[in-house]
């Protein structure tokens, strides 16, 4: 009887051909674009038993909406894409709150166990558009665990979406002039953005915190009637962009954030707003050095610079000649980076005042001092970058726990490679310590290459107990 019930079932219609996704798939037969679909699962520490049956089903259209786990893989294959850009419908259409358990929904439970107890049937997706209830939407999108576990569950959820006229933005239609009510809600998601990342690191927001930048740059053109109005905006979606390119750069996404970075530049231009400029520069500095061009990074910081010299803020060109010091020690050149590192100093020595920037919450003692130790690791001087990164742990406020992270991890990989094995390892398993709140690929590189340099010496005292841990770790993308 049963089987004769779910057979009698009528479709409620037929399926619709993926062809964007068909597309993506190019000259590779379905069984190697499954192989690829698996390779891409076991970068990001998924796993999903995709094979050519699963591709046909999906091209069909058979397969509206991808599980958790797919979507994760999909959105890794295709940086930049959302699942409507796959070709998939939204998952609000496929599944409504009381969604019938799907046989995809099943592959979901039994291809990742990690993930399964956290996904909820129903859930909202951050960029689906729903015309629901306030209370209702906020409680979907708080059962619908975005990472991993833990406390970064809390961070996902807490990211909500930021809305923009309902029906009419998602169905492209006109929507009325925005006012300051508009521009107070993107000033409020960038603070958010920036809170959850110094609490939890950049992996995992990402993505989530795409939705409102593209609905920043929606208010854009929408336009506002009042000029003040219109600044507000400009700088919001400005200082959005960064924050995105931030969670990018942070994650590893160097392209994505050299794109976002550029997008923050641009607005910074058309709006004539030299703050934005100078902080736009300032991440593109930080971006180049990281991304192994140094003397891109010396003159991003040096054109920052002169944009933000007439802002009167000693903290934030203090700041910039840090961005600069970074520069000169990835070409080597340790007399430019003294003199860079020097300039620091004195302007940090000026103190706080009213024209420091407010995304500048982050700079303290301990960012002078942790920033400092990356010249000095670079340059070669592990005593000097171990001292610098030890006071940088020592001065960090707690409740920026993804930097507490970062510099104990830079503490721990500049011991090691200063020949001190024993107290690295103490260190890195300080960093693994905060690993349950903190998702940053930035962190977990640096505590790799900490491990490889240790493995030479896994007799020494803590250091097989440490690696032996690390390696339990889950990658990340």
């Amino acid at each position: 009887m049963a089987s004769s019930s779910v057979t009698s079932s009528p479709s409620p219609r037929p399926p619709r051909p993926n062809l964007a996704f068909r597309k993506l798939r190019g000259q590779r037969s379905p069984g190697e674009f499954a192989a690829a679909v698996r390779r891409a699962a076991r970068e990001i520490g998924e796993r999903v038993s995709c094979d050519a049956r699963y591709v046909g089903r999906v091209e069909s259209g058979e397969i509206r909406c991808p599980n958790y786990a797919y979507e994760r893989v999909f959105l890794h294959m295709f940086p930049g894409r959302t699942l409507t850009d796959l070709g998939f419908a939204p998952r609000s259409a496929v599944r409504g709150r009381g969604a019938r358990t799907t046989e995809e929904d099943f592959s979901s439970r039994t291809e990742n166990l990690s993930y399964a107890p956290h996904e909820t049937e129903g859930a909202c997706e951050p960029y689906d558009t729903q015309e629901t209830d306030q209370n209702h939407e906020e409680s979907d999108v708080q059962r619908r665990a975005f990472m991993t576990g833990g406390t970064a569950t809390v961070a996902a959820v807490s990211l909500g979406p930021l809305t923009l006229g309902g029906a009419a933005a998602a169905a492209g239609r006109p929507v009325r002039r925005v006012g300051a009510s508009e521009a107070g809600a993107l000033e409020d998601a960038v603070r958010r953005i920036r809170l959850l990342d110094d609490r939890h690191g950049a992996d995992g927001l990402y993505r989530r915190a795409a939705a409102p930048l593209r609905t920043a740059y929606a208010l854009l053109d929408a336009g506002a009637a009042r000029q003040a109005t219109t600044d507000r905006l400009y700088a919001g979606a400005g200082e959005l962009a960064i924050s995105v390119g931030w969670l990018a750069h942070d994650s590893g996404r160097f392209d994505d954030a050299r794109s976002h970075y550029a997008e923050a530049l641009a607005t910074a231009r058309m709006s004539g707003d030299p703050a934005l400029e100078a902080h736009a520069f300032c991440n593109t500095a930080f971006l180049a050095r990281d991304a192994g061009r140094p003397r891109e990074a010396v003159r991003a910081a040096q054109a920052a610079q002169r944009v933000a010299r007439p802002l009167g803020s000693p903290r934030l060109m203090s700041l910039l000649a840090l961005r600069e010091a970074g520069g000169w020690a990835g070409l080597a050149d340790r007399t430019g980076c003294e003199q860079a590192l020097a300039r620091a100093q004195a302007l940090y020595e000026r103190g706080p005042s009213d024209a420091d920037p407010e995304w500048m919450t982050f700079y303290g003692e301990a960012e002078l001092e942790g920033l400092e130790a990356q010249c000095w690791s670079t340059l070669g001087d592990w005593p000097r970058a171990a001292g610098h990164a030890r006071r940088a742990a020592r001065l960090q406020d707690p409740h920026f726990t993804r930097n507490m992270a970062l510099y104990t991890a830079e503490l721990a990989d500049d011991l090691a490679r200063g020949g001190r094995p024993d107290e690295a390892a103490a260190a890195g398993m300080d960093v693994l310590d905060l690993l349950d709140e903190v998702q940053s690929s930035r962190i977990q590189t640096m505590l790799a290459g900490t491990a490889r340099v240790l493995l030479p010496h896994r007799r020494a005292s803590g250091v097989s107990a440490f690696l032996e841990r690390h390696a339990a770790v889950p990658r990340m993308t």
